[in-house]
């Protein structure tokens, strides 16, 4: 099987250098559109598609991302793995502005999301334990040690509604449960990545300390530019050193990734929903037959 790697680009990295045939296509989805068109090409013999998560120029609040049909459209362009890429704030004071991690859990505390692709008329449930994929996950610690970031491996990310930043009082909350990075868009997409059948890892660039700090001031947005512009470099650094260390040919995950819907669905065959079921064709018509 080859590898076809998606990469979803957070707040400041908004394209990819280097892409051979590159082409922005546009991809329709039962979901609706997606954040933008999703630039193609391929990248020392990988294919690749890359999907600004917020579109170009940033159109798309955290709120309103159409997390569904960005999912649908990266697999339904044959992507295996999906390499996500996101700003957050940092919740350690070890966990540097500048910094990179690759997350491992999450705790989603956003609100007005659709949280699946499924519901009524065909219920599944997927494990999610372990949210990312650890294969994938290390290919890109590897990538970004090779970068020469300082790279911090495993790590709870928060995820809140936004788009406002917290307030102090939530900022320390947060510290007190152990999370260790603050963001506003890692789910549902790792929950979504999931239910894709998808490898999902996602890498979280450190900008600033959220508000809890006593010696940092609370977050400005114009600082926190300042760093995203030297992190989107990092991160764009990671991704073309991806391709030696993945491969162009692929096996089955061994974290069982692309067979996570094996027990998940739940709803008999009978009583499945022809509409809701012609919408999962793409991301989950290897079990359901679509």
């Amino acid at each position: 099987m080859q590898r076809k790697i998606g990469v979803i680009g957070g707040s400041g990295v908004y394209q990819i250098e280097g892409l051979e045939g590159a082409g922005w296509t546009a991809v329709e989805t039962p979901w609706g559109a997606p954040s933008d068109q999703i630039l193609t090409g391929r990248l020392a013999g990988i294919e690749m598609a890359f999907l600004p998560r917020h579109g170009r120029g940033h159109r798309h609040a955290p709120g309103d991302l159409p997390y569904r049909a960005n999912i649908d459209a990266l697999k339904r362009l044959g992507c295996t793995d999906v390499i996500a890429v996101s700003a957050v704030g940092s919740l350690r004071e070890d966990f540097r502005p500048g910094d990179m991690v690759v997350v491992d859990q999450f705790i989603d505390r956003s609100t007005s999301r659709e949280p699946s692709f499924f519901g009524s008329g065909c219920v599944a449930h997927v494990s999610l334990a372990d949210p990312t994929c650890p294969a994938l996950s290390a290919a890109c610690a590897t990538a970004l040690r090779d970068t020469g970031a300082v790279v911090h491996v495993g790590g709870t990310a928060l995820t809140i509604e936004g788009p406002q930043f917290s307030t102090r009082a939530e900022s320390r909350l947060y510290r007190s449960w152990g999370c260790d990075v603050i963001g506003m868009t890692a789910m549902p997409e790792a929950r979504l990545a999931r239910e894709a059948e998808l490898c999902y890892a996602s890498v979280a660039m450190v900008t600033d300390y959220d508000c809890w700090h006593p010696d940092h001031g609370a977050v400005d947005v114009a600082a926190v530019i300042a760093v995203l512009s030297a992190n989107a470099g990092v991160a764009k650094a990671m991704i073309a050193a991806l391709p030696p260390i993945l491969g162009t040919g692929r096996r089955p995950c061994p974290a069982g990734c692309d067979h996570a819907l094996d027990h998940a669905v739940m709803t008999a065959p009978a009583q499945r929903d022809p509409a809701l079921l012609a919408r999962l064709d793409a991301v989950a018509g290897r079990i359901l037959g679509a």
